[in-house]
């Protein structure tokens, strides 16, 4: 009854034992498990939820994992049943070799609040190793004369389990001479001895065999052998000695292979074989073993493979000396490692993030980090730091664990991406470090809108540029990223010339290349401005303009019009006329032309293309003049054709011709003898003329030739008429009014007189005009008249003439061109016959101003210049012959300073009525010729 009174008590103190190993677990902060080696794969090991105070489905949620620092996963979370269990087969022996208490840690990581959980398993052995000896067989040589009771040691054998599980006991085979005796050792393992129990005798058994057994004290029970064979010898009767009882050294862990670390001695005073002492491992380690060598005449000990304080921090060893008659001694040596600082630390990256955006708040976490080092002492003190110029910092948690947080708020587009250098140094000498790279990408929110590379554009293109071409190209970038940094371009609403801008350019949206809808004309307008539009593709969309100015450049795409002379409009032919007496020099024609282009393209020339006496004709090169080269000859044909070629300086030069025809000529019956020839050459080539085209010509050959004996008849009368005059003192009266002009200051007579002469019933369809030379500082002679009889006309053919055809009125003293108001290039104070143009665009413009001006004269039937209906004004400088009638009008209403009369349209005259101031003068004008 005593016992059962006293088996409560002992409980009582279990449990207290108990309650007080949980209170300090509890207040260690450490959640323990115990779990068997060797269990297979998902074995629960606890309800780790329950002991964390979670539900099972706020593992998943929260985040709940594993972390460890630099081995493999041994256990796993099971989110259903917030259970810890085995992630794999775990080997005790292959974790903690030899020790008695093997534990396995690792943290618990809750995610959403950043927390560890520290937790221990403790792995309990089981019996899955047996009993083994490092050899199968060990040789002994015994002298016959060796006394009982000597001690011979054995190998001991080892078994990989711990506790009750590893070796207990040996036994020895039945002999009678030997004894099994087994000590156990200061340090732990026991040491199998066999005992000499009687004398040897060698002519008995030379060789004796035992098997030597190891058992553990598990359940079934294991056990290995060792076989022995003891082989008598004669008598030896001194074993070797060491030099030393124990031998001690310290190595550094670096040392380098196959590096001589000790050499022990073993004497033996005997001689022959029974002195010679061979060495050899005795009781190591299997992998102590494989790592030192030991040379068994030398006794030299040295590592072929590295020496590792993490693994071992002594290597114990065990060292036997044996004479060739089979003595033996041993000694014991320890060899000592060093620690030296040859581990960098670990660093574990247990939780990152690799995207922020950059609007997040300070204090974002970015990464947990773990680092560690092997190396012990100051050698594995680790210190964790980042770069100090990044907007990030290291927060220190426990047991070496830190997080990387956000210092201020990113900008994506200062930095886009960081790569963050996480630094481990440990103070060990020389200091190992190791670094961890970590990637953040900031990811961009839309706060910046795009920007155009300029304040403004501008772009010069030529006119006439074809339709749907790229002209001009705007770039605008945006520093977002993505959809916040995809451009689109598009053109303000505006209006050109009342006509939208979409009309005439239109924009790539992708690309911000405008192109021309339209060719455009330089003549039409010079320039273009417009507004271009950039978007971004963000939410809130964001924008910015820049305003581009598109300037045309004139190009040549005006031919040189031709003014004057022009084609008849009514199949009539002009004629020129050059009287016979003109000296060189004389002028005959002018061509006047014009050029809608601008600048250079405008700048004209002339040369003579073309001429039936070549040599004889010259044009001005900048004036258009057409002028005698060298007097005329007898032999020059009557009839001159010219062909004028008018070009301009563009490039590719555009150009314009025009065909001359100029009489040559003294008198009026010269010019009617050789009119016929002066008709346009029938087209001989043209072999499907009618037999109607035959008479028709017939016809007209029959008028003509009737016509020429009426004009000879007038003439007949007309000489006699002018014999008359002449009789009666009043020769000068037949002659017309002479006109002055002024040029330089000095009045001259005209070098011509202007003659129209009526050569049909319709005047209008063909007429002459023909240069008669006067001269202001003579009398007409007798023979002179006699010469330009022609001109005193019988009355009643003047008459005729004054009702066909407008008298002249006489010039307006007021209008007369200088030197530098001649319309055409020749009046350019710049123009000359060396070449030399205009030196810029305005005096190109203000020729071309004054040649139109001058058309415009031409056009006018009612100009009191003096110069006569269709002679633009001009007769008084260049003759009667030059005349405009078919120039077109290019003004309505000019008004001339200082004369009375107005420029209006020509179409009164071109209808056949009279100008309105051709009669106001004819009889003053009379007076002064009879003066």
């Amino acid at each position: 009854m005593g016992i059962w009174v006293k088996l409560p008590c002992y409980s009582g103190l279990v449990l207290l034992f108990l309650f007080l190993e949980l209170l300090l677990e509890a207040q260690a902060g450490k959640v323990r498990y115990s779990v068997p080696e060797e269990t297979d794969e998902g074995f629960v090991v606890g309800n780790i939820a329950k002991d964390l105070g979670l539900q099972p489905q706020e593992l998943s949620e929260q985040g709940v994992r594993i972390v460890s620092r630099g081995r493999t996963q041994l256990f796993a979370l099971n989110p259903r049943s917030g259970s810890l269990v085995t992630a794999g087969r775990i080997d005790r022996e292959e974790l903690c070799a030899q020790s008695e208490r093997c534990l396995v840690s690792f943290n618990i990581l809750v995610g959403d609040k950043m927390k560890l959980f520290p937790v221990e398993v403790k792995i309990i052995d089981i019996n899955d190793n047996t009993p083994q000896f490092q050899l199968e067989e060990v040789k002994f040589k015994m002298n016959e004369i060796t006394t009982p009771g000597t001690r011979i040691p054995l190998p001991f054998g080892q078994d990989l389990d711990v506790g009750v599980n590893s070796l207990q006991s040996y036994q020895l085979s039945s002999n009678p001479h030997f004894s099994l005796d087994v000590q156990r050792g200061a340090d732990g393992p026991q040491q199998p001895e066999m005992v000499l129990q009687s004398p040897l005798d060698r002519e008995e058994a030379a060789v004796h065999h035992l098997l030597l057994t190891a058992y553990d004290g598990g359940n079934p029970v294991h056990s290995g052998t060792l076989r022995i064979r003891v082989q008598v010898v004669d008598a030896n009767d001194n074993p070797p000695a060491f030099t030393q009882a124990q031998y001690h050294i310290s190595v550094p862990e670096n040392v380098p292979l196959g590096t001589r670390l000790l050499i022990v001695k073993a004497t033996d005073p005997d001689e022959g074989a029974n002195g010679e002492v061979t060495y050899s491992f005795h009781n190591i380690d299997q992998k102590v073993a494989q790592i030192f060598q030991l040379d068994s005449y030398t006794g030299e000990i040295s590592n072929t493979e590295p020496l590792d304080f993490e693994e071992y921090k002594i290597y114990p060893m065990e060292i036997q000396a044996q004479d060739g008659a089979g003595l033996m001694s041993r000694t014991k040596v320890l060899i000592k490692v060093l620690d030296i600082n040859d581990n960098a630390p670990e660093v574990t990256i247990t939780s990152v993030t690799t995207a922020v955006p950059e609007n997040f708040p300070p204090e974002t976490i970015i990464a947990l980090i773990s680092v560690h080092d092997q190396d012990s002492g100051d050698n594995g003190h680790t210190i964790c730091s980042i770069p100090g110029n990044l907007p990030f910092k290291l927060e220190k948690l426990v047991d070496n664990y830190y997080r990387l947080v956000t210092e201020r708020i990113l900008d994506r587009e200062l930095t886009s991406r960081y790569n963050i250098t996480v630094t481990a140094t440990d103070q060990g000498t020389p200091t190992l470090s190791t670094e961890m790279h970590i990637l953040l990408q900031v990811t961009d929110i839309n706060d910046n809108p795009p920007a155009f590379t300029q304040d403004s554009y501008s772009t010069y293109i030529s006119e006439n540029n074809p339709r749907g071409s790229s002209i001009f190209s705007v770039t605008a970038h945006d520093t977002d990223s993505d959809e916040n940094a995809r451009v689109t371009y598009s053109l303000a609403e505006d209006t050109i010339q009342g006509a939208p801008v979409s009309s005439y350019v239109s924009i790539n949206s992708d690309t911000g290349v405008l192109y021309a809808l339209q060719s455009f004309d330089y003549e039409q307008f010079q320039d273009l401005q417009l507004r271009v539009t950039a978007h971004d593709s963000g939410n809130p969309s964001l924008s910015s303009n820049v305003s581009l100015s598109i300037f045309l450049l004139d190009q040549n795409d005006n031919a040189p019009e031709i003014l004057y002379p022009t084609l008849p409009t009514d199949s009539s032919t002009g004629v020129e006329l050059a009287p016979r007496s003109a000296e060189p020099g004389y002028l005959v024609t002018k061509v006047v032309a014009v050029d809608r282009d601008s600048g250079q393209n405008a700048w004209l020339s002339y040369r003579l293309l073309k001429a039936s006496e070549p040599g004889l004709f010259a044009v001005g090169l900048h004036t258009g003049e057409v002028r005698t080269a060298r007097a005329l000859l007898d032999r020059d044909a009557l009839k001159q054709s010219l062909v004028v070629a008018v070009q301009d300086h563009g490039q590719p030069p555009l150009s314009a011709t025009v065909t001359l025809t100029v009489a040559v000529a003294d008198s009026i019956p010269d010019v009617l003898a050789d009119l016929s020839s002066l008709e346009s050459p029938a087209n001989l080539s043209d072999t499907s003329l009618t037999l109607y085209l035959v008479v028709a010509v017939a016809a007209v050959s029959c008028v003509f030739l009737a016509f020429v004996i009426v004009l000879l008849a007038l003439r007949l009368r007309r000489w006699h008429t002018s014999r008359l005059l002449q009789a009666s003192g009043g020769g000068l009266a037949g002659l017309p009014a002479s006109h002055f002009v002024g040029v330089d200051s000095v009045q001259a007579f005209l070098q011509t007189y202007s003659h129209e002469v009526s050569l049909t019933a319709d005047s209008g369809k063909s007429h002459l005009i023909f240069p008669q030379p006067n001269y202001a500082d003579t009398l007409i002679s007798h023979e002179s008249c006699n010469k330009n009889d022609f001109l005193s006309a019988p009355q009643s053919l003047l008459e005729d003439k004054k009702k066909t055809f407008p008298q002249q009125a006489p010039p307006n003293t007021d209008w007369r061109f200088s030197q530098a108001q001649r319309p055409g290039t020749s009046g350019s104070q710049n123009g000359d016959e060396t070449g030399t143009w205009p030196n810029n665009q305005f005096d190109t413009e203000m020729l071309q101003a004054m040649i139109l001006a001058s058309a415009s004269e031409a056009a006018d039937g009612s100009s009191t210049l003096g110069g006569g209906a269709g002679t633009m004004g001009l007769s008084a400088r260049y003759g009667p012959q030059f005349t405009l009638q078919h120039v077109p009008d290019y003004r309505q209403n000019v008004y001339i300073p200082g004369s009375n009369a107005t420029l209006t349209n020509a179409a009164g005259k071109r209808d056949g009525k009279a100008p309105a101031g051709g009669n106001g003068n004819k009889k003053k004008s009379g007076k002064k010729e009879k003066k």
